[in-house]
Formats: structure tokens, C-alpha cells, sequence
């Protein structure tokens, strides 16, 4: 004892503030307890102003630990945990100085057992939410008088059963083509994939039902598997889901076109009824002739009125009015035409002798000459030309050149 209190490690002491500290540190600093999930049972379960505490045992031992839900987190938990609930949380550790002890700051309680696989499920929706998988505006209508149908389906199950009697009756002579896919189990995801590619490789397929009967929730895990959804959202034709019963619901039915619940309700909307196609003929060929028959009763009103208009009209009458004023119009068209005719043959002459007094050559006749100078310019006054030089006179017949010999101004 002596020696160790001698040991020069005594100097190396720390305060219990150090050692809390110390141990905060090394508590939150882990990266594996900033964000753990922990099974337990609740206890002393307690609301607070400030938020909700419970403590959370071993479900078989008597450690525990405690639990904090602050305020603002409240409205985020899928449920309020009571005393005595086997619940998992996912928290962080957090380190209380002030007591030395540690406790667990919950974000989420989920029930136990379904907990961990609901909260994956719920993540992947999400996820998939986010990529518009299961956009309502993506949704394809189906086809209204489809002529073949894919079912992908277990061939040995019972909603094959179903779907073969529902069709038979509601549409029979309907063509079916079977893809048969495993429908439970590790292997149904990649199966049920596969089967959807057959039927789109095969080309004839117009609308698709992909079926399975009722079961344990851990029996439908494959249609919320990833790759049945993508399988579905990009499949090109319209598929119709009719999975589990009325309260199942997977993410297969979420990016499905349509979603039945059920094989048989899935069969029934896929394709529509011949006995609703034929009361749809009788319902449109009813409709057709009520419209004719009024059509028909109004072209007979709208004759029968013609004929009425007709007669009180005296076409005959009518006839010899237009023609006695169609030959008023064409001896008044005769008379103007001549009227117009007259008077211009009256200016026509006024003109000719117009251009008779203007003619030139009417002066020249007369008499008169036209003596042009060397550059074929009109000499009209005697200081145009020189002595001398040459000019040409102009006759009413012929022409003459001579010579100046005087000029008088």
C-alpha cells in the first residue's frame, strides 16, 4: 500500500469534473452511439414540460437505461410509448455531468419485433416517393376492350384459380398468358422481375395483373422489395396488382396503374364485362336512333313549313314580276348604251376635226413651209442662220435645200 502511494502515477489524478468530461467526450464522441437502436421494455414512463421520460429495460435482465423525448420531437414519434410496451428506439447517447450518468436522447419509438422492418419499409417508400415512382400524374389508364392479358402469378396458387374462374365468367374468350413467378420468399423478388420481362419480351400483352392471395404480412415482403417496384414503374403497360386482401397494401399497389387488393377484384377491373358492353351497345344504338327519330321529326316540321312558305309564295306570280322587271333593266341598258354611244361618236368627231385644224401638214398645204437649219431645228426667226449656210424648206409634197444668200431681220 505504501508503495503505491509513492508510484509518481498519484500525481496523474483527475477531478471527477475531469473524469465526467473525460468520459462525455469518449461517450458522444463514438460514432456508433450518435445514432443506436435499442430493444427494451418501458417503465416509469412520465410527461414533462419540457418533453416525455421513461426508462427503458432488458427485456431479460435488470439493466435499464433512461430515456429523453424532447419537446419538439414529440409531434416526429410514430407513437407515445406506454408503461409495459416492448418498443426499439433510435437515439443518441448523451452524458448528464451533473449526476455522472448517462442517458439516451430518443428521436423515434417504434413498436418492437414489426419495428425495424417497418421503419425500413417506410424509408424505401419514401425514397422511392422521391423518384416519382408513385406519382398519381404517372399513372397509365388502362385499356378500354383489351384483347390479351398477362397474369404473373404462382401457377400453383389459388389466385390463379380465382383469376381463370373470374374471367371465364366476366369476359369469356378473353386471351390469358401466364408468366408464373414465385410469389414468397428470398427468391420472389427476382422471380417476379423475370416474369414481367417475359411478358414485355413476348409484345402481345395489353394489360398486366400481378396477383397473390392473402397471407401473413411477412408473406407479401417481396412486393415491397425494390425491384418488383422498379419492375412495375417501368414495366410499358399498365399493370393491375391484386395483392393480399382489403388491408394490404405494398408498394407494389403504390406504383401499380391500378390497385384491385385482391386477384379476383384485380381480374374484374383489368378487363370490362361483355354483359357491360353489351348493355353499353344497347344504351349507345337506343341513343342513336333517339337522336335520328328527332332529327328526322324536325327535317319533316322544317318540310312541311317549306312547303306552306311555298305556296304562299305564287312562284308563278313572283316569276312574271321578275321577268317583266328583267326586261325593264335590259331596254333601259339598250337605251343608255345608246345614249352613250351617241355621244361619244359626237366627241369622236369633235376631236377629228380638232386634229384636222392642228394637222401641220394641213398648213403646209395652204401654203405654208418648214425651213430647218443644218441641225434639223425649226428656223423661226432669221438670226437662227447665217449667210450662207444650207437649209431645207418643207413643202405640203416634198422638200427643197437651198442656201442663204440675204438675211433681213
Amino acid at each position: 500500500m505504501d508503495a503505491y502511494l509513492d508510484s509518481p502515477q498519484t500525481i496523474a489524478a483527475i477531478s471527477v469534473a475531469g473524469l465526467t468530461d473525460y468520459l462525455r467526450v469518449s461517450l458522444e464522441e463514438d460514432p456508433t452511439l450518435r445514432q443506436i437502436w435499442v430493444i427494451g421494455e418501458v417503465s416509469n414512463a412520465r410527461r414533462h414540460p419540457s418533453g416525455f421520460f421513461f426508462t427503458l429495460k432488458d427485456p431479460e435482465g435488470s439493466e435499464c437505461v433512461n430515456c429523453v423525448v424532447w419537446r419538439s420531437q414529440l409531434p416526429r414519434l410514430s407513437s407515445l410509448p406506454e408503461a409495459g410496451d416492448q418498443v426499439v428506439v433510435l437515439g443518441t447517447v448523451r452524458v448528464y455531468p451533473q449526476r455522472s450518468s448517462y442517458q439516451l436522447m430518443v428521436w423515434q419509438v417504434l413498436p418492437s419485433g414489426d419495428g425495424l422492418r417497418a421503419l425500413r419499409l417506410q424509408r424505401l417508400k419514401e425514397r422511392l416517393q422521391a423518384e416519382g415512382l408513385f406519382d398519381p400524374d404517372q399513372k397509365r389508364s388502362l385499356p378500354a376492350y383489351p384483347q390479351v392479358l398477362g397474369v404473373v402469378t404462382s401457377a400453383q396458387a389459388a389466385a390463379w384459380g380465382d383469376i381463370q374462374r373470374t374471367l371465364a365468367h366476366h369476359h369469356p374468350g378473353l386471351q390469358v398468358i401466364l408468366s408464373p413467378a414465385t410469389v414468397q420468399g428470398d427468391l420472389a423478388p427476382r422471380s417476379i422481375e423475370r416474369a414481367i420481362a417475359r411478358l414485355v419480351a413476348d409484345g402481345r400483352t395489353e394489360v398486366l395483373i400481378l396477383a397473390r392471395g392473402g397471407g401473413a404480412t411477412e408473406d407479401l415482403d417481396c412486393f415491397n422489395d425494390e425491384r418488383v417496384v422498379r419492375a412495375i414503374a417501368t414495366c410499358p403497360m399498365p399493370i393491375v396488382t391484386g395483392i393480399g386482401h382489403q388491408r394490404d397494401e405494398s408498394l407494389a399497389d403504390l406504383a401499380a396503374d391500378v390497385c384491385a387488393h385482391t386477384p379476383t377484384a384485380a381480374a374484374t377491373v383489368a378487363v370490362p364485362a361483355l354483359t357491360d358492353l353489351d348493355q353499353a351497345h344497347r344504351d349507345r344504338a337506343a341513343l342513336l336512333v333517339y337522336h335520328l327519330s328527332r332529327q328526322l321529326t324536325a327535317a319533316e316540321t322544317c318540310l312541311a313549313d317549306l312547303g306552306r312558305r311555298l305556296q304562299n309564295l305564287r312562284c308563278d306570280r313572283q316569276l312574271a314580276q321578275q321577268s317583266d322587271r328583267l326586261q325593264q333593266l335590259q331596254q333601259r341598258l339598250i337605251r343608255d348604251i345608246q345614249i352613250q354611244f351617241q355621244q361619244q361618236t359626237q366627241r369622236c368627231t369633235a376631236l377629228k376635226e380638232q386634229l384636222t385644224t392642228l394637222d401641220p401638214e394641213a398648213v403646209l398645204r395652204r401654203g405654208y413651209a418648214l425651213v430647218r437649219d443644218a441641225q434639223n431645228q425649226l428656223v423661226t426667226d432669221a438670226s437662227q442662220v447665217e449667210v450662207g449656210d444650207s437649209v431645207e424648206i418643207q413643202l405640203a409634197s416634198g422638200r427643197l435645200r437651198a442656201e442663204v444668200r440675204e438675211r433681213e431681220s
